[in-house]
């Protein structure tokens, strides 16, 4: 069984281990801090890679940002990485196979082999965060298009009369409503339109100042605009999901992400089945975790 060592370029750590071709992580998981300065992450990864050589077949590497069709560089820039991070080829990092894949992808494709999504046919990866992120393989191929810049789904627009300015720039993108930061948003808009606020236990805090994890807090206290909110911010998790559906045909929807364990994914399920116009699908909550970038890296670099 073929071997390749996963590695996960994230903006505070890079986390690593050996994974073979069943998804499966088969060495200690090891992490280290993410260097301040782009030739410093090159060998830093030189070094991770020497330290496993003798006992992989392949390297695969997971980070943000957009990536070429070759898989050797990333193109865009992301802001939690330094100035010239997408100028690495990461290619030249050492003689054997080294391919490079978008952190949602390689989540996608970690959970297909060997998570929640393991058994089926296509797999539609929903992340969760800060922002949103997403990725589809069927019949164990990714889904990357004409450039490899496919799935930015958290860029999906829902409303066409400007109704909120999203982080990029844009109004209206299904990140800005049904993200962590959406949740946010949620929660800032209910705090000026619902009556509710007026009996919550955060009626005393302004519409800016709530978090969070106030509403999830909240909910646990049954605090009634907290629970309205909440829905609120699954109504437009919704929208975004069923759209999807439609679109790509999956039979699993996967959910990851910081946000994933506040999600009700039965719920999900049930809507989506209910107005979906194609077959129906199931929805699960993610299983790989921290790991799953690691993981999908290895798997594809094996291909």
């Amino acid at each position: 069984m073929k071997k390749a060592l996963g590695i996960d370029i994230g903006g505070t750590k890079i986390l690593y281990g050996v994974v073979n071709d069943a998804g499966e992580i088969v060495s200690d998981v090891k992490k280290t801090s993410t260097p301040k300065k782009a030739d410093e992450i090159f060998s830093t990864l030189k070094n991770i890679i020497a330290e496993h050589y003798n006992e992989i077949d392949v390297v695969g590497l997971s980070s943000a940002g957009a990536v070429n069709l070759e898989n050797t560089r990333v193109l865009s820039s992301t802001p939690n990485l330094p100035d010239g991070y997408n100028q690495i080829d990461f290619s030249t990092l050492c003689d054997k196979k080294v391919y490079v894949e978008n952190d949602a992808n390689c989540a996608c494709a970690a959970e297909y082999k060997n998570g929640a999504g393991k058994g089926f046919n296509t797999v539609l990866m929903i992340t969760i965060g800060t922002g949103i992120g997403g990725g589809v393989i069927s019949n164990g191929v990714l889904f990357r298009g004409s450039r490899g810049n496919a799935l930015e789904v958290g860029s999906m627009k829902i409303f066409a009369d400007k109704r909120q300015k999203c982080t990029c720039g844009r109004y209206d993108c299904w990140e800005s409503y049904a993200s962590g930061t959406g949740l946010k948003n949620c929660a800032i808009t209910g705090a000026r339109e619902y009556l509710e606020f007026k009996a919550s236990i955060y009626k005393d805090k302004s519409p800016e100042e709530i978090t969070t994890y106030d509403i999830t807090d909240g909910i646990q206290k049954e605090d009634a605009y907290s629970i309205k909110v909440f829905n609120q911010w699954m109504e437009y998790m919704f929208v975004g999901l069923v759209s999807l559906t439609d679109i790509f045909n999956p039979d699993c929807i996967v959910i990851s992400g910081g946000m994933c364990s506040f999600v009700d994914v039965e719920g999900l399920e049930q809507r989506i089945n209910a107005e979906s116009v194609v077959t129906d699908v199931k929805v699960r909550r993610a299983t790989t975790g921290n790991n799953a970038g690691m993981i999908g890296a290895g798997v594809l670099a094996l291909g």
